[in-house]
């Protein structure tokens, strides 16, 4: 088997090789706007290897307005100055019972193929002296899901990013995503999710996980 052959079923199996985003040591020695300038170059090469043509008024900005996005927005959880802020707050009333922030949007990107990624992420911690300001937790879903990402790697970065802030190893994590790179191209299959699930400290305990997810599966929608 030949490398591109490795790299093809690696990519199509989605396999993470490691539960850390995999950045080279140079990663941040170029700008914002020297990454887009230079993004933009390459994406105007493939457009025109495409056989696209870029002097047509719909195409013209694309090359700039795809390099914007790549750097601004959908890959902004790249940057270790986006990180949201984790401070935390005492437990001044004693709650000691579970913590549960359920249906919080996952736009990420899938790293084979840069296609999307859409879902939806619950959350759960229990306290053991702090809590989190519960925008926080959207917060920081959204900051790893802005990164081409493998849902598995997600999932684990979101409840390790909880336990150094809460300082303890009671947190969850479950997603549950539709993958385009699955939906759109290859099998196609338009019907499938993929459900990932991260479990630490007391949520390993079977009794803990049940009621983490009879809190996940109660109807909350307003009418």
């Amino acid at each position: 088997m030949n490398k591109n052959q490795e790299e093809d079923i690696l990519g199509d199996n989605h396999i993470a090789t490691s539960a850390v985003t995999p950045l080279r040591a140079d990663a941040f020695q170029m700008s914002e706007t020297e990454k887009i300038a230079e993004i933009e170059t390459h994406v105007r090469a493939i457009l025109h290897t495409l056989g696209m043509d870029l002097t047509d008024d719909s195409l013209k900005g694309t090359p700039k307005r795809v390099a914007k996005m790549f750097v601004k927005e959908i890959f902004g959880g790249l940057l270790p100055e986006r990180k949201p802020s984790m401070s935390t707050f005492e437990n001044s009333y004693h709650y000691g019972e579970m913590l549960v922030e359920k249906n919080i949007v996952v736009y990420s990107t899938c790293e084979h193929h840069l296609l999307p990624i859409v879902g939806r992420a619950h959350v759960g911690y229990i306290s053991n002296g702090k809590v989190l300001g519960l925008s926080k937790m959207n917060r920081i879903v959204e900051y790893y899901a802005k990164r081409p990402q493998v849902q598995e790697r997600l999932t684990m970065q979101i409840v390790q990013e909880m336990q150094r802030a809460l300082g303890t190893e009671d947190v969850a994590c479950i997603i549950d995503a539709k993958h385009l790179c699955v939906n759109s191209r290859g099998i196609e299959d338009i019907d499938s999710s993929t459900v990932t699930a991260e479990f630490g400290g007391k949520f390993k305990d079977p009794e803990v996980r049940k009621e983490f997810l009879e809190y996940i599966k109660l109807d909350t929608r307003f009418h």
